[in-house]
């Protein structure tokens, strides 16, 4: 059974940098991290364990300083954090500022901003909760449910997959051909770079594993993505979630991972598939010795 690493997989620069800088600071001072730095569980039973408070909502603080995660946040949830004499930390990716860039910009412009991503994801949340007017598509059916506009200014939630957004977008303008549309791509290249590696990797494999948190959507996205190229492809947290069976008949198995999965995790399950191949290699043998060495 041969097995193949996708050419870019795994934690990007973004949730590096973001969980540094939460362990550096956590070595001078306490600090709450407002919602899920990354969506990853090992990484924040990490944190947790390096005694960093993790809250959801800004009443449970109760450091000091307060963490913006990677995903980044609105202006409104700044204030409010400010209004009650706390620190802020900013940890939010610069790719996602980007984005953030671009739809004011659009707006300033007169615009009417539409996100193409998770409605309730807490990127998206970021992009429109300072906005007094917006929309959030990420199907075909949300595109029917929106109404016509002079001019639409299309950004996206930086871990969407590109295809999938120009898909969208050209949805909307064969539904308002009368409107001007306009698109600034926010979909960052670590983005890009593993939804194109994983679809290298599902063309050449029977089955695909990719790792990453349960709640990551960027994951999702590569699973999907696997999917269109691969008929068999299995979604895990980590090496204990592999299954046996999973592998029988294959190979060739191939590896990605989300954005936010560690590479000890990704570690792990290679190693975890090299013993599962060596195994299988022994078996064959041991079924192939002839019958008068069996016996020797």
């Amino acid at each position: 059974m041969k097995i193949l690493r996708a050419e870019h997989l795994g934690m990007c620069f973004g949730v590096r940098d973001a969980i540094e800088l939460a362990l550096k600071q956590n070595e001078s001072a306490p600090l709450t991290i407002l919602g899920d730095l990354v969506h990853n569980e090992r990484v924040l039973a990490g944190l947790r364990a390096r005694g960093i408070n993790i809250e959801n909502q800004i009443g449970g603080v109760e450091t000091p300083t307060v963490m913006i995660t990677a995903h980044g946040t609105s202006e409104r949830t700044l204030q409010g954090i400010r209004e009650r004499g706390l620190n802020v930390l900013e940890a939010t990716c610069p790719l996602v500022r980007v984005a953030h860039e671009a739809v004011q910009q659009l707006v300033a412009q007169g615009f009417h901003p539409v996100v193409i991503g998770k409605h309730d994801h807490v990127e998206v949340r970021g992009l429109t909760d300072d906005l007094a007017e917006f929309d959030v598509v990420l199907t075909e059916e949300d595109v029917m449910l929106l109404r016509e506009r002079p001019r639409f200014g299309i950004a996206a939630q930086t871990t969407q997959p590109i295809d999938k957004v120009r898909r969208l977008i050209a949805l909307i303008e064969a539904r308002f051909p009368r409107s001007e549309v306009r698109f600034l791509d926010t979909v960052c290249r670590p983005t890009k770079q593993r939804q194109t590696a994983a679809i290298e990797l599902a063309q050449q494999c029977d089955v695909v594993v990719v790792i990453g948190g349960a709640h990551s959507n960027n994951t999702h996205e590569l699973v999907a993505t696997c999917r269109r190229h691969c008929p068999r492809v299995h979604h895990v947290q980590a090496a204990a979630g592999l299954r046996e069976e999973w592998f029988a008949s294959a190979s060739t198995v191939g590896i990605t991972a989300g954005t936010s999965t560690p590479d000890v995790t990704i570690n792990e399950v290679e190693q975890w598939l090299y013993r599962l191949a060596e195994s299988k290699e022994m078996l064959h043998f041991a079924n192939h010795v002839p019958v008068e060495l069996q016996h020797d």
